[in-house]
């Protein structure tokens, strides 16, 4: 029989066949030399060496049978280990690398063979001819076919990959809610590659503190599985308010050791430990079962150079394992999932830091005073407008009255929560000179223009145009009338005790800031038991009706029946507000009181200085009356002081007035603060009278020292025509109090 070409081939091809194995081990140790990056994973190493061990089998059955390059089949699995390749991340040089070497370390071992089958020279360079045309037109065609899958593979996943990272960066950090913003990281992961997924920040940045402890402490914010998933993570954490839990009697994996909004650390040695610390993510079989198939993914959340946390996904075994490509997906969308973080708490610290500024700048509870029931409520606006200028305030005047004060400064933020503390405290200053609401009004406006004037002047400062809104009202429980007045302030509301309920007219006045304009003021009478309702704009206006719809609905609140004030505030905000609100809201509820002709008693005094005596016996007979007779000795002192000065000095006509605020003694915490009592003298001059400490020879000049040392308070209040100097006294302090230093009276 006549040997050929083929033939030989075919004898060269059958003895090899037999110690393929051999075969496959020697190019297999070629292609870890040179090629590495095919064992670097043990997916695609193991990928690898069935590739080659297929592609052997293949290529030496066909020259066995001799059987052309272009019909000698590839493997089955030859086009999905490609694509494998491709996800794998394995480049696609590296895959035409291994072919030629591969080709390269096979066909030396055929050629080998060929002179031990013969000795004929030209049969053996035909053989060679013809085992170097068939190896290499397999190879050619077997490596065109896996870079189009493999090029078809990337395309494909390079495609999914831009859509899944941008659904990511739509479906993320859609507030500025830390929760929420992490609890859509961990839905978003478990719908595209994840069968579950949990989310831990470091608690102390949460705080806005540099973490201090090692381990750090991190807090589950946000965890997802799927349904039939295992919920607890990869890796068991350390509770640190409680015991670890133990792994299930099967084996099975722990039920959740952290429950969301828990603290825990990770031991030192784990991977979340080692991604904390080096901020780099790792994936590897979670929870020692990588025969099982479960892989996890550890992925650090870092935003402008700092760790926030760490992030795990992870897959149970049905599913296909984590590669290359899903580790850079992860990372991807950690990173954008970061940014969104980092924003959430810096405006939650931001907006935290307003909030508590604000908080400390309204009052935290009203004074005692005796003309009005009142509660009042504050409520920052929605998440994105944060904080805003809104305050309320309550300010007891000589008399026994009170001031109710809603204001409103434009803006939202830090800025707004600072002015707004700078204008209340400027109106309690002129509220406490006693000025009439216009006039306070007009001062208050002077102020906001000089704080622009100096808004301006700072380069720093973005908000140079200030500007506000206010009511300022001023209720005397011994006549019933509130006086009241606005600047671009909404309009009170009154409800009446017989249930009539309206909207107070008051004249228009300009916003504060404007300058230049006048403000006029309103006195109404509102009987005992009336309901006024202070409040600014954001309480009556949203976006689904108009200011007139939200007044009817809250004149419809006010008129229902309650058991308090403090319940009808929470009443108006639930029936107004039920959702968050676009802009802060004040509330400021009011019922009135009134003092009767029994706690008030007042007399017309003539220019006379006999007037003062018999002004000191009335003022005992009353107070025996009252059952204040231990304030008699003090109270006559000071009235006898305030009276002659009126006469000397003022101007008549001359009244004397004493209020009783309180007909009972307080009981409870208050009760040592005793009764309070209110001597008044009003004549028609306007001339105050100014306290200055008498020399050693002086005659005169210590009256309004030994006021000052007798009363809790003393003042003089303008009216219209004249004024008003009064003393307030307590019962508490005793008959007569203390003085420290007599020297001087």
């Amino acid at each position: 029989m006549d040997v050929t070409a083929d033939s030989l081939v075919a004898r060269a091809a059958r003895e090899l066949s037999a110690d393929a194995d051999e075969l496959v081990a020697d190019v297999e140790r070629g292609l870890r030399r040179e090629v590495p990056e095919l064992w670097a994973d043990p997916e695609i190493a193991r990928v690898t060496t069935r590739n080659i061990a297929e592609h052997i089998a293949a290529a030496l059955d066909g020259l066995e049978h001799g059987v052309e390059a272009d019909r000698i089949p590839p493997p089955a699995a030859d086009l999905d280990r490609a694509r494998r390749l491709a996800r794998g991340g394995v480049s696609v040089t590296a895959v035409l690398r291994a072919h030629r070497l591969a080709q390269a370390i096979a066909l030396d071992r055929v050629l080998a063979a060929l002179p031990r089958l013969t000795t004929d020279p030209e049969l053996i360079s035909a053989a060679a001819r013809r085992l170097t045309e068939v190896a290499t037109g397999y190879v050619d065609r077997s490596s065109e076919r896996g870079v189009v899958a493999y090029q078809e593979e990337r395309d494909r996943r390079l495609r999914w990959r831009l859509s899944v990272v941008n659904d990511a960066g739509l479906r993320i950090g859609t507030t500025l809610d830390i929760a929420r913003t992490t609890q859509e990281l961990a839905d978003f992961a478990t719908e595209h590659f994840a069968d579950r997924a949990c989310v831990d920040l470091l608690d102390a940045l949460l705080h806005g503190r540099d973490p201090d402890r090692q381990p750090p402490v991190l807090r589950r914010i946000a965890q997802r599985a799927k349904t039939g998933a295992h919920t607890a993570s990869s890796y068991a954490a350390r509770r640190t308010d409680g015991p670890d839990h133990p792994r299930g009697p099967d084996g099975d994996p722990p039920p959740p050791a952290v429950a969301p909004q828990q603290l825990h650390t990770y031991p030192d040695d784990s991977p979340p430990a080692r991604v904390l610390a080096t901020g780099q993510p790792a994936r590897l079989p979670a929870d020692g079962l990588p025969g099982e198939g479960h892989s996890t993914l550890v992925v650090p959340l870092r935003a402008r150079g700092v760790t926030l946390g760490v992030a795990q996904f992870s897959r149970d075994g049905g599913s296909e394992p984590y590669d290359g490509e899903d580790l850079l997906l992860a990372q991807e969308i950690a990173t954008r999932a970061a940014v969104a973080v980092d924003n959430a708490c810096r405006y939650t610290h931001a907006r935290a830091t307003a909030l508590g500024l604000q908080r400390s700048l309204l009052p935290a509870r009203t004074p005692e005073q005796s003309a009005v029931d009142v509660a009042y409520r504050y409520l920052p606006a929605g998440d994105r407008l944060g904080v805003g200028g809104d305050w309320y305030d309550v300010i007891p005047l000589s008399g026994a009255r009170v001031a109710l004060v809603v204001g409103d400064v434009v803006g939202h933020g830090v800025h707004a929560a600072a002015t707004m503390g700078r204008l209340r405290t400027a109106v309690r200053t002129l509220a406490d000179i006693d000025l009439p609401p216009d006039e306070l009004l007009t001062h208050l406006d002077d102020v906001v223009l000089r704080l622009s004037a100096e808004a301006a002047t700072d380069p720093d400062d973005d908000a140079a145009e200030i500007g506000a809104t206010c009511l300022y009202a001023v209720y005397d429980p011994v006549s019933c009338s509130c006086t009241l007045a606005r600047a671009g302030h909404v309009l009170p509301t009154v409800v009446t005790p017989d249930g009539v309920h309206r909207a107070l007219d008051l004249p228009p006045g300009p916003p504060l800031g404007l300058g230049g304009l006048p403000f006029e003021a309103l006195e109404v009478q509102l009987p005992e038991g009336s309901l006024l309702a202070l409040y600014t704009d954001g309480l009556i206006e949203a976006r689904d009706h108009d200011v007139e719809a939200g007044l009817t609905r809250l004149r419809q609140v006010l008129a229902r029946p309650v058991r308090s004030l403090d319940a009808a505030c929470d009443t108006v905000l639930d029936t107004l507000l039920p959702e968050r609100p676009a802009d802060d809201v004040a509330l400021l509820l009011a019922r009135t009181r009134a003092l009767g002709d029994d706690r008030v008693a007042g007399w017309d005094l003539a220019a006379d200085p006999a007037e003062v005596s018999r002004a000191r016996s009335r003022v005992a007979a009353q107070l025996r009356r009252w059952g204040l007779e231990d304030l008699e000795f003090t109270a006559e002192l000071v009235v006898s002081e305030l009276v002659t000065n009126a006469i000397r000095y003022g101007r008549p006509p001359v009244h004397l007035r004493l209020v009783l605020p309180d007909p009972e003694p307080p009981a409870g915490p208050g009760a040592g603060h005793g009764r309070s009592l209110l001597c008044e003298v009003r004549d028609a001059s306007s001339t105050a009278p100014h306290q200055r400490r008498a020399r050693s020879d002086d005659e005169g000049g210590r009256g309004l020292h030994l006021v000052a040392q007798l009363a809790e308070r003393w003042g003089t209040r303008q009216t219209r025509v004249g004024k008003t100097v009064w003393a307030e006294l307590n019962d508490a302090a005793g008959a007569f109090p203390a003085f420290g230093d007599l020297s001087a009276i």
